[in-house]
């Protein structure tokens, strides 16, 4: 008897497969990437917030601080380092404009080329979020006094909370950013495939 499903060729079925799936996929993908966008904009924001805060803060330390010109010079390189990290955490994470009506390709890479540049950021983030220039701030801050503490033993306490404080926040800040790093490269690994699959249909 013969049947009534005929073989037809794998790779036509294939090509003429329905697309409704990927549209299904650009809507979700969008959406993803809207959702993404909100959050790094509120990351910018707060990070320009805090910056600024920080300027004014460590201004007025440069300003009226007592004593030896180092804590002066040192306040004023915090300052200053606040402007530089809000400014680079705009230039860095601050998403760009997709149109509404983009094509799923568009899209995706759109969407794939910011989560790589947010990547990179993150690689580079002592160099270009100016953190060595925040810890020699605060280098030389804390060290004239530091320096005056050995010569009265009693004064050193008062640096254990500052130490103690400095190590934790460094601990958290790789293991934050590790997390960082492994989620935005597996997220990037997933787009790829999928861009993958959407040049085979």
């Amino acid at each position: 008897m013969p049947s009534e499903f005929p073989m037809q060729d794998p790779q036509s079925i294939w090509k003429n497969q329905p697309t409704e799936a990927f549209k299904m996929k650009a809507d979700e993908l969008r959406r993803k990437m809207q959702q993404q966008q909100r959050k790094a904009r509120f990351k910018v924001i707060f990070a320009i917030i805090i910056g600024l805060f920080l300027f004014v803060v460590f201004g007025r330390g440069a300003f009226t601080a007592h004593g030896d010109a180092f804590p002066r010079l040192g306040f004023g390189v915090l300052s200053l380092w606040s402007i530089y990290f809000a400014y680079q955490e705009y230039k860095w994470i601050w998403p760009g404009r997709l149109a509404a009506d983009a094509a799923f390709n568009n899209t995706l890479q759109s969407y794939r080329g910011e989560l790589e540049k947010r990547r990179d950021y993150g690689r580079h983030i002592w160099r270009r979020a100016g953190l060595s220039f925040c810890f020699f701030g605060l280098a030389l801050v804390v060290v004239p006094g530091l320096v005056e503490a050995f010569n009265h033993p009693g004064l050193l306490m008062n640096f254990v909370p500052i130490f103690a404080l400095l190590v934790t926040w460094l601990a958290a800040f790789f293991y934050i950013r590790k997390r960082q790093r492994q989620k935005l490269q597996q997220e990037i690994e997933e787009l790829g495939a999928l861009e993958t699959e959407a040049k085979r249909v």
